[in-house]
């Protein structure tokens, strides 16, 4: 991958929308979070794991059936996301939000990075995997209260003694209604839409930079590979990595600015 450029013409684009912007929405995915070595969600499956495909461990149903099972897998992710720590992207995006009026960051990922790096409007689209939640009521925040495990080994509930389970979004499971009309919103309402880390080819979430684009936003794609991205003229396309990319933007950005 050559150099990010950024002195490049669609960098000056960019920069000009940002600038001129009050309302800016982000949009991240796996690609930010594997710069802090944390593997994605597939390539998760190795070791013990590598026997099981994705699909297999994170459904209700396979919670259903053999509760520690999923339980264990969790556990070891979580583990990795806790070693992990935020690199330069998501720093650049805590300086974004800083800068300009008002920056909404939604994110795909689960690992709890950005609000780690210090974003502050962090809405998180598929959960929290350092959180657990009743699996029968939903409630939050039980994790520094865990009741003793059920004949499984799985951690229960303190109010009402069920399972306890990762607060993620499962497959077959809807995303949180309230945070996706939050999205919805902010991506019809925004001036600027960051893409970053993501294929956009996983929906619902890979709609809204597309219906941020339809309303008018410049919409602004940072990823390596730009296979699945659209092209239209107000979607610009800043191929590297959101490491290389959004440091390098905003540091020209607080330059402009001063």
């Amino acid at each position: 991958m050559p150099p990010f450029d950024v002195d490049a013409p669609e960098v000056a684009r960019v920069l000009a929308a940002l600038r001129a912007a009050t309302r800016v929405a982000v949009l991240t995915g796996a690609g930010v979070s594997a710069e802090s070595g944390i593997p994605t969600f597939r390539d998760a499956m190795s070791g013990l794991w590598a026997r099981f495909r994705p699909e297999e461990l994170a459904t209700p149903e396979a919670f259903a059936r053999q509760p520690k099972l999923v339980w264990d897998w969790y556990a070891e992710r979580r583990a990795a996301v806790l070693a992990a720590a935020p690199n330069a992207g998501h720093a650049a995006l805590v300086r974004l939000e800083r800068t300009v009026p008002r920056c909404t960051l939604f994110t795909q990922n689960v690992d709890g990075l950005h609000q780690r790096a210090g974003s502050v409007r962090v809405r998180a689209l598929h959960g929290d995997i350092t959180r657990v939640r009743c699996s029968r009521d939903a409630a939050h925040d039980v994790g520094a209260t865990w009741g003793p495990a059920d004949a499984t080994g799985v951690p229960t509930c303190p109010r009402c003694g069920a399972r306890l389970r990762p607060d993620v979004v499962w497959f077959g499971e809807a995303l949180p209604p309230s945070v996706l009309q939050e999205a919805w919103d902010e991506a019809e309402g925004c001036d600027v839409y960051l893409s970053v880390g993501t294929s956009n080819a996983v929906e619902p979430a890979a709609s809204l930079p597309w219906i941020a684009a339809e309303a008018g936003a410049t919409v602004v794609v940072v990823n390596p590979d730009m296979t699945w991205q659209r092209r239209a003229p107000n979607v610009i396309p800043l191929v590297g990595t959101a490491a290389t990319v959004l440091p390098a933007l905003v540091d020209r950005l607080a330059t402009s600015s001063s």
